[in-house]
């Protein structure tokens, strides 16, 4: 049977339930490599991926018999299959923070489930510790988002619009063999960049303006995510210390990652350094990067957490001052044992395009 499946099967049976509808797509795609509309069901006896028609030739191609999954097409399913996928089930999974109130209700009654238990992100927890086929194809991904920063290095000018060099990067990553984007592109510059999520805008390019780039791109499903800020012509004497404030921070937050590092700790220093210079932490310093864009773990002041061995996530401090500019810098970060390693490697230094 397919190892993650056995995984959650014996996760499942240590919570003391017997049955979990699993409704997240991106979770699907990590427990079976499935990407179809659908649910997957792990019953007592059988694990059954129910879509329509449309996706039966598709997900059947994908599957093979290790992953003892049977995929039904819903028009066919009886109201007796449908009692009897959870027969002497006392305890059904579910994900609440995937499921509305509606599916819930319509669930509970299709199937006949005599306690829907919540799951509390099991599968989203056990993503944040990645296999080496994870591993590989995140790396593939952050190598090639380097590439493409190297590529911008000699493609912006002064006089382009940040709309126009956004829509260059996609163009990029798509002749790149990238699956698309990892999430929507920033390029912020000059006052947008003290925004930290800025959308691109027809905004043109001028000397001396900050430049925020914030992109990433998906290989096999995933993620990279890398942000720089360069200067277009020079660098301007008022943006000097805060940008090696940030270069700073962000190198003592990668010095600090390793197995068992605590990422409330982290936050606790770094949120203190800022305010002795004066400065406020507006958002978090990173997340972690997987099937998903931003996944478990988040860094936070307030739930201690641990990283472990494998983990990927993102060191990314950013200093904004309102209606001025911003400064920005981020890698992707994987977690080992007594250190850690950006899989980002892109020059951080004053960068002038």
């Amino acid at each position: 049977m397919n190892s993650k499946i056995l995984w959650l099967r014996n996760k499942l049976a240590a919570l003391d339930m017997q049955g979990m509808i699993v409704t997240n797509p991106i979770n699907i795609k990590y427990l079976t490599n499935i990407e179809a509309e659908g649910i997957l069901l792990i019953t007592r006896k059988e694990n059954v991926f129910l879509t329509d028609s449309r996706y039966i030739e598709h997900v059947n191609a994908i599957l093979t018999i290790e992953d003892g999954i049977m995929v039904s097409n819903i028009k066919d399913i009886t109201l007796d299959d449908y009692e009897n996928y959870f027969l002497f089930c006392e305890k059904v999974g579910f994900e609440e923070t995937h499921l509305t109130y509606a599916k819930y209700k319509e669930y509970m009654h299709k199937y006949r489930i005599n306690s829907f238990e919540e799951t509390e992100g099991i599968i989203e927890k056990q993503r944040m510790i990645k296999e080496d086929y994870e591993l590989e194809n995140i790396k593939k991904a952050c190598s090639l988002t380097d590439d493409c920063f190297e590529y911008l290095r000699g493609f912006i000018k002064v006089g382009m619009s940040e709309i126009e060099i956004a829509t260059e990067i996609e163009s990029f990553f798509k002749r790149n063999g990238a699956d698309g984007l990892a999430f929507d592109t920033i390029v912020a510059s000059g006052r947008n960049s003290s925004m930290p999520h800025a959308v691109p805008t027809d905004k043109l390019i001028e000397p001396g303006d900050p430049i925020t780039i914030d992109m990433g791109c998906k290989v096999n499903g995933y993620c990279s995510d890398m942000t720089r800020t360069v200067f277009a012509e020079f660098v301007p004497q008022y943006a000097k210390n805060v940008y090696d404030f940030v270069l700073k921070k962000q190198m003592q937050i990668a010095e600090s990652l390793k197995e068992g590092a605590n990422l409330k700790a982290i936050t606790k220093a770094v949120e203190s350094d800022y305010k002795l210079n004066g400065f406020e932490m507006m958002h978090s310093l990173g997340h972690g990067v997987g099937l998903e864009i931003h996944e478990y773990p988040f860094y936070g002041n307030r739930v201690d957490f641990l990283l472990k061995e494998n983990m990927v996530i993102t060191d990314e401090p950013g200093v904004y001052i309102p209606n001025r500019f911003g400064i920005r810098i981020e890698d992707t970060i994987h977690i080992s044992k007594y250190s850690a390693t950006s899989l980002t490697k892109s020059d951080k230094g004053y960068v002038i395009v």
